[in-house]
């Protein structure tokens, strides 16, 4: 399966991972108002321990790709905003990432210390797992490494294997069912760029849609599920169409 299918998978289920945080204003600026930044303070924050998970899927067929890396970038982006030092969170959160993805004997530990914490949130279950889900099959294909990972996790947050499966199903279904659409002529149309700009002119154009249309956590709180709907379609595109501009410069 190539890029192109992959992206506009990874963009497609933003929609079903993004969708609870619409209803979900726990993680806010206000709520982290008081909030002091240390790296000690964010490793027993819920939202550190999660990073801290997300490094040790991200890592479990033992590398981190370029497609998992654009994933956990804006992930970190999302988290470190609401904290009262975005900058400060961000590097401090890239640190507990780095350090996190190469132990491989506490994962355990952190799922089960997370889960004393949220206590049994079924919203905050459904948000972790599911974003650790879609983490997995973010390269195409979920590896047995991975899937080990996964369900080690789930079952130390108690999260209800029916919901885990269900999950993971729809994954797989958008993987059957997603097919690229867009020409490359199309592609530069939508990306606002000409076919004899460089690559560096198309990133960055990349970069700046992405960022305009990306649903976030931030962003998508409070909104509705059209304004979900638009912004993952549009996500889609962008993604399809800067993966066919690279693919044909190869």
């Amino acid at each position: 399966m190539g890029n192109i299918i992959v992206l506009a998978i990874v963009a497609a289920v933003f929609y079903y991972i993004f969708k609870s945080y619409a209803r979900y204003t726990d993680y806010s600026k206000e709520a982290f108002k008081n909030f002091s930044v240390s790296k000690e303070a964010l490793q027993k924050s819920e939202l550190g321990l999660f990073v801290a998970l997300v490094a040790k899927v991200a890592k479990a067929d033992g590398k981190v790709d370029a497609l998992e890396a654009q994933l956990i970038g804006i992930m970190f982006e999302d988290i470190a905003n609401v904290f009262p030092e975005p900058h400060k969170t961000k590097d401090l959160l890239k640190e507990i990432f780095n350090e996190e993805k190469e132990r491989g004997d506490n994962t355990e530990q952190l799922a089960q210390t997370l889960a004393r914490s949220i206590k049994a949130d079924r919203a905050k279950q459904q948000q972790f797992m599911g974003f650790l889900i879609q983490l997995a099959f973010v390269d195409g294909e979920v590896s047995q490494s991975e899937e080990n990972i996964l369900q080690l996790i789930a079952e130390a947050l108690s999260f209800d294997p029916q919901a885990y499966h269900a999950i993971f199903d729809q994954f797989e279904k958008m993987m059957r069912n997603i097919q690229p659409k867009a020409n490359i002529n199309d592609a530069y149309k939508l990306l606002g760029v000409n076919a004899t700009d460089d690559i560096d002119t198309v990133k960055k154009a990349y970069r700046k849609l992405v960022k305009q249309y990306h649903p976030d956590i931030i962003k998508s709180q409070g909104k509705d599920e059209a304004y979900m709907q638009e912004a993952t379609a549009k996500t889609q595109e962008i993604n399809q169409a800067y993966e066919m501009i690279k693919k044909a410069r190869e």
